[in-house]
Protein backbone atom coordinates (compact mmCIF):
# COMPACT_ATOMS: atom_id res chain seq x y z
CA UNK A 1 0.00 0.00 0.00
CA UNK A 2 2.76 2.42 1.05
CA UNK A 3 4.43 1.38 -2.28
CA UNK A 4 1.57 2.70 -4.70
CA UNK A 5 1.44 5.88 -1.95
CA UNK A 6 5.20 6.65 -3.13
CA UNK A 7 4.74 6.18 -6.71
CA UNK A 8 1.68 8.72 -6.41
CA UNK A 9 3.51 10.93 -5.11
CA UNK A 10 6.58 10.85 -7.67
CA UNK A 11 4.30 11.01 -10.07
CA UNK A 12 2.39 13.98 -8.56
CA UNK A 13 5.62 16.00 -7.93
CA UNK A 14 6.62 15.21 -11.18
CA UNK A 15 4.00 15.99 -13.67
CA UNK A 16 2.83 18.68 -10.57
CA UNK A 17 6.16 20.84 -11.06
CA UNK A 18 6.09 20.00 -14.67
CA UNK A 19 2.83 21.95 -15.81
CA UNK A 20 3.53 24.62 -13.13
CA UNK A 21 6.30 25.62 -15.11
CA UNK A 22 3.82 25.48 -18.11
CA UNK A 23 4.97 22.63 -19.22
CA UNK A 24 2.29 20.47 -21.43
CA UNK A 25 1.83 17.19 -19.96
CA UNK A 26 0.91 16.04 -23.69
CA UNK A 27 4.27 16.15 -24.79
CA UNK A 28 5.47 13.97 -22.15
CA UNK A 29 3.37 10.71 -24.08
CA UNK A 30 5.65 8.97 -25.80
CA UNK A 31 4.52 5.44 -26.40
CA UNK A 32 6.91 4.52 -28.34
CA UNK A 33 10.07 5.66 -26.14
CA UNK A 34 8.31 3.78 -23.53
CA UNK A 35 8.25 0.85 -25.72
CA UNK A 36 11.88 1.33 -26.40
CA UNK A 37 12.64 1.63 -23.32
CA UNK A 38 10.49 -0.90 -21.68
CA UNK A 39 11.28 -3.63 -24.33
CA UNK A 40 14.72 -3.55 -24.03
CA UNK A 41 14.40 -3.35 -20.37
CA UNK A 42 12.36 -6.26 -20.16
CA UNK A 43 14.02 -8.54 -22.83
CA UNK A 44 17.29 -7.73 -20.97
CA UNK A 45 16.18 -8.96 -17.68
CA UNK A 46 13.86 -12.18 -19.15
CA UNK A 47 17.81 -12.96 -20.79
CA UNK A 48 20.01 -12.35 -17.72
CA UNK A 49 18.17 -14.40 -15.21
CA UNK A 50 16.67 -17.98 -15.09
CA UNK A 51 12.79 -18.81 -14.85
CA UNK A 52 13.08 -19.66 -11.22
CA UNK A 53 14.26 -15.88 -10.54
CA UNK A 54 11.40 -14.45 -13.06
CA UNK A 55 8.68 -16.36 -11.14
CA UNK A 56 10.19 -15.24 -7.34
CA UNK A 57 9.91 -11.82 -9.05
CA UNK A 58 6.73 -11.56 -9.76
CA UNK A 59 5.70 -13.01 -6.46
CA UNK A 60 8.00 -10.78 -4.59
CA UNK A 61 7.08 -7.75 -6.46
CA UNK A 62 2.82 -8.75 -5.35
CA UNK A 63 4.29 -9.25 -2.07
CA UNK A 64 5.86 -5.94 -1.85
CA UNK A 65 2.69 -4.17 -3.12
CA UNK A 66 0.70 -5.77 -0.18
CA UNK A 67 3.27 -4.99 2.18
CA UNK A 68 5.19 -7.12 4.52
CA UNK A 69 3.32 -9.53 6.46
CA UNK A 70 6.46 -10.21 9.31
CA UNK A 71 4.84 -8.22 11.90
CA UNK A 72 4.06 -8.24 15.14
CA UNK A 73 1.00 -10.32 15.45
CA UNK A 74 2.70 -13.35 12.89
CA UNK A 75 5.72 -13.39 15.62
CA UNK A 76 3.69 -13.62 18.77
CA UNK A 77 1.66 -16.95 16.23
CA UNK A 78 5.17 -18.30 15.66
CA UNK A 79 6.67 -17.74 19.51
CA UNK A 80 3.53 -19.44 20.39
CA UNK A 81 3.41 -22.33 18.72
CA UNK A 82 7.07 -22.84 19.53
CA UNK A 83 6.47 -22.56 22.84
CA UNK A 84 3.85 -24.97 22.79
CA UNK A 85 5.79 -27.87 20.28
CA UNK A 86 8.68 -27.35 23.14
CA UNK A 87 6.07 -27.80 26.12
CA UNK A 88 4.81 -30.96 25.20
CA UNK A 89 8.29 -32.10 23.90
CA UNK A 90 9.13 -31.28 27.32
CA UNK A 91 6.33 -32.69 29.33
CA UNK A 92 5.85 -35.76 27.07
CA UNK A 93 9.15 -36.47 25.71
CA UNK A 94 10.60 -35.57 22.29
CA UNK A 95 8.59 -38.80 20.84
CA UNK A 96 5.19 -36.83 21.70
CA UNK A 97 5.39 -34.52 19.22
CA UNK A 98 7.04 -36.77 15.98
CA UNK A 99 3.12 -37.25 14.88
CA UNK A 100 2.76 -33.18 14.27
CA UNK A 101 5.94 -32.87 13.14
CA UNK A 102 5.37 -35.52 10.21
CA UNK A 103 2.26 -34.09 9.03
CA UNK A 104 2.13 -30.67 10.74
CA UNK A 105 -1.39 -29.77 7.85
CA UNK A 106 -3.34 -32.47 10.43
CA UNK A 107 -1.97 -31.01 13.31
CA UNK A 108 -3.86 -30.43 16.54
CA UNK A 109 -1.35 -28.16 17.57
CA UNK A 110 -0.21 -26.52 14.67
CA UNK A 111 -3.80 -25.95 13.50
CA UNK A 112 -4.21 -23.31 15.89
CA UNK A 113 -1.57 -21.41 13.90
CA UNK A 114 -2.79 -21.36 10.80
CA UNK A 115 -1.08 -18.30 9.44
CA UNK A 116 2.06 -20.45 10.15
CA UNK A 117 1.28 -23.23 8.79
CA UNK A 118 0.06 -21.49 5.77
CA UNK A 119 3.97 -20.49 5.28
CA UNK A 120 4.89 -24.08 4.06
CA UNK A 121 9.03 -22.97 4.05
CA UNK A 122 9.00 -21.56 7.57
CA UNK A 123 6.62 -25.29 8.76
CA UNK A 124 8.95 -27.02 6.81
CA UNK A 125 12.15 -25.41 8.45
CA UNK A 126 10.52 -26.12 11.64
CA UNK A 127 9.90 -29.30 10.88
CA UNK A 128 13.08 -30.56 9.43
CA UNK A 129 15.04 -30.04 12.73
CA UNK A 130 12.76 -31.06 15.32
CA UNK A 131 12.83 -34.53 13.78
CA UNK A 132 16.65 -33.58 13.58
CA UNK A 133 16.31 -33.17 17.48
CA UNK A 134 13.93 -36.10 17.95
CA UNK A 135 16.62 -38.34 16.70
CA UNK A 136 19.08 -36.74 19.47
CA UNK A 137 22.17 -37.76 18.08
CA UNK A 138 23.30 -34.52 16.67
CA UNK A 139 25.81 -32.17 18.67
CA UNK A 140 24.25 -28.80 19.18
CA UNK A 141 27.35 -27.22 17.72
CA UNK A 142 26.61 -29.70 14.50
CA UNK A 143 22.89 -28.62 14.54
CA UNK A 144 23.43 -24.89 14.23
CA UNK A 145 25.88 -25.27 11.69
CA UNK A 146 23.97 -27.06 9.36
CA UNK A 147 20.69 -24.28 10.32
CA UNK A 148 23.46 -21.47 9.72
CA UNK A 149 24.05 -22.95 6.01
CA UNK A 150 21.24 -23.71 5.17
CA UNK A 151 19.52 -19.87 6.03
CA UNK A 152 22.83 -18.57 4.63
CA UNK A 153 21.37 -20.64 1.39
CA UNK A 154 18.01 -19.55 2.00
CA UNK A 155 18.55 -16.06 2.43
CA UNK A 156 20.62 -15.80 -0.64
CA UNK A 157 17.89 -17.16 -2.56
CA UNK A 158 15.55 -15.02 -1.29
CA UNK A 159 17.90 -11.96 -2.22
CA UNK A 160 17.84 -12.69 -5.75
CA UNK A 161 14.58 -11.08 -7.23
CA UNK A 162 15.40 -7.93 -5.55
CA UNK A 163 18.96 -7.95 -6.93
CA UNK A 164 17.65 -8.88 -10.16
CA UNK A 165 14.91 -5.71 -10.46
CA UNK A 166 18.05 -3.89 -9.08
CA UNK A 167 20.00 -4.28 -12.09
CA UNK A 168 16.79 -3.18 -14.54
CA UNK A 169 16.92 -0.24 -12.55
CA UNK A 170 20.48 0.40 -13.14
CA UNK A 171 19.89 -0.30 -16.75
CA UNK A 172 17.04 2.23 -17.30
CA UNK A 173 18.91 5.17 -17.85
CA UNK A 174 21.06 3.59 -20.41
CA UNK A 175 18.14 2.27 -22.59
CA UNK A 176 16.98 5.91 -21.72
CA UNK A 177 19.56 7.14 -23.71
CA UNK A 178 19.03 4.74 -26.66
CA UNK A 179 15.75 5.64 -27.01
CA UNK A 180 16.71 9.69 -27.34
CA UNK A 181 19.75 8.51 -29.40
CA UNK A 182 16.92 6.83 -31.80
CA UNK A 183 15.06 9.79 -31.72
CA UNK A 184 17.50 12.07 -32.48
CA UNK A 185 18.63 10.13 -35.84
CA UNK A 186 14.39 10.55 -36.21
CA UNK A 187 15.24 14.33 -35.80
CA UNK A 188 18.31 14.50 -38.07
CA UNK A 189 15.77 13.53 -41.23
CA UNK A 190 13.95 16.89 -40.63
CA UNK A 191 16.44 19.00 -40.33
CA UNK A 192 15.89 22.03 -42.89
CA UNK A 193 12.08 21.09 -42.35
CA UNK A 194 9.83 23.42 -40.09
CA UNK A 195 11.23 24.66 -37.16
CA UNK A 196 8.14 23.21 -35.27
CA UNK A 197 8.11 19.48 -36.59
CA UNK A 198 12.20 19.36 -35.39
CA UNK A 199 11.15 21.50 -32.14
CA UNK A 200 8.75 18.50 -31.43
CA UNK A 201 11.10 15.83 -32.49
CA UNK A 202 13.77 16.92 -30.32
CA UNK A 203 11.55 16.76 -27.52
CA UNK A 204 10.25 13.47 -28.19
CA UNK A 205 14.07 12.62 -28.21
CA UNK A 206 14.54 14.01 -25.07
CA UNK A 207 11.51 12.63 -23.16
CA UNK A 208 13.12 9.49 -23.76
CA UNK A 209 16.20 10.16 -21.64
CA UNK A 210 13.68 11.96 -18.73
CA UNK A 211 11.23 8.28 -18.79
CA UNK A 212 14.17 6.31 -18.25
CA UNK A 213 15.73 8.37 -15.46
CA UNK A 214 12.36 8.52 -13.65
CA UNK A 215 11.48 4.59 -14.23
CA UNK A 216 14.79 3.56 -12.55
CA UNK A 217 14.75 6.30 -9.70
CA UNK A 218 11.12 7.25 -8.93
CA UNK A 219 9.75 3.33 -9.82
CA UNK A 220 11.82 0.36 -10.19
CA UNK A 221 14.91 1.26 -7.72
CA UNK A 222 12.62 2.20 -4.88
CA UNK A 223 10.42 -1.17 -5.80
CA UNK A 224 13.95 -3.06 -5.94
CA UNK A 225 15.09 -1.60 -2.29
CA UNK A 226 11.18 -2.77 -0.80
CA UNK A 227 12.10 -6.37 -2.24
CA UNK A 228 15.26 -6.42 -0.35
CA UNK A 229 13.48 -5.43 3.14
CA UNK A 230 10.88 -7.95 3.19
CA UNK A 231 13.73 -10.19 2.57
CA UNK A 232 15.63 -9.04 5.61
CA UNK A 233 12.69 -9.76 7.32
CA UNK A 234 11.74 -12.99 5.69
CA UNK A 235 15.63 -13.58 6.87
CA UNK A 236 15.08 -12.01 10.90
CA UNK A 237 11.83 -14.75 10.90
CA UNK A 238 13.73 -17.67 10.39
CA UNK A 239 16.53 -16.34 12.64
CA UNK A 240 13.74 -16.24 15.54
CA UNK A 241 12.95 -19.96 14.78
CA UNK A 242 16.68 -20.94 15.15
CA UNK A 243 17.50 -19.04 18.29
CA UNK A 244 14.25 -20.90 19.79
CA UNK A 245 15.30 -24.48 19.20
CA UNK A 246 18.90 -23.54 19.62
CA UNK A 247 17.80 -22.72 22.91
CA UNK A 248 15.55 -25.78 23.80
CA UNK A 249 18.36 -27.75 22.52
CA UNK A 250 21.03 -26.22 25.11
CA UNK A 251 18.48 -27.38 27.95
CA UNK A 252 16.57 -23.94 28.06
CA UNK A 253 12.98 -24.18 29.17
CA UNK A 254 10.06 -23.43 26.57
CA UNK A 255 9.43 -20.32 28.14
CA UNK A 256 13.16 -18.99 28.17
CA UNK A 257 13.78 -20.62 24.84
CA UNK A 258 10.78 -18.06 23.28
CA UNK A 259 11.85 -15.30 24.96
CA UNK A 260 15.62 -15.77 23.44
CA UNK A 261 13.47 -15.48 19.82
CA UNK A 262 11.67 -12.89 21.12
CA UNK A 263 15.43 -11.18 21.63
CA UNK A 264 16.30 -11.42 18.37
CA UNK A 265 13.78 -9.39 16.65
CA UNK A 266 13.21 -6.05 14.88
CA UNK A 267 12.48 -3.34 18.03
CA UNK A 268 9.94 -2.29 15.48
CA UNK A 269 7.85 -5.69 15.74
CA UNK A 270 8.73 -7.10 18.65
CA UNK A 271 6.38 -7.71 21.75
CA UNK A 272 7.32 -7.15 25.15
CA UNK A 273 7.69 -9.61 27.84
CA UNK A 274 4.09 -9.31 29.08
CA UNK A 275 2.37 -9.18 25.65
CA UNK A 276 4.40 -12.86 25.02
CA UNK A 277 3.68 -14.31 28.29
CA UNK A 278 -0.04 -13.62 27.87
CA UNK A 279 -0.49 -14.72 24.37
CA UNK A 280 1.36 -17.93 25.62
CA UNK A 281 -0.95 -18.51 28.19
CA UNK A 282 -4.10 -17.88 26.12
CA UNK A 283 -2.32 -20.02 23.58
CA UNK A 284 -2.89 -23.21 25.86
Amino acid sequence: MFIIIGFIIVLACVAGGFVLSHGNLASLWQPYELLIIGGSAFGAFVTSNPPAVLKAVLKNIIGALKGSKYKKALYLELLSLMYDLLQKARKEGMMAIEEDIETPAESALFSKYPKIVADHHITDFICDYLRLMVGGNMNPFELENLMDMELAAHHKEAEMPAEAVTKVSDALPGFGIVAAVLGIVITMSFIGGDPAVLGHHVAAALVGTFLGILMAYGFVGPLATSMEHIAREEAKFYECVKVCLMAAVNGYNPQVAVEFGRKVMYASERPSFSELEEHVKNSE
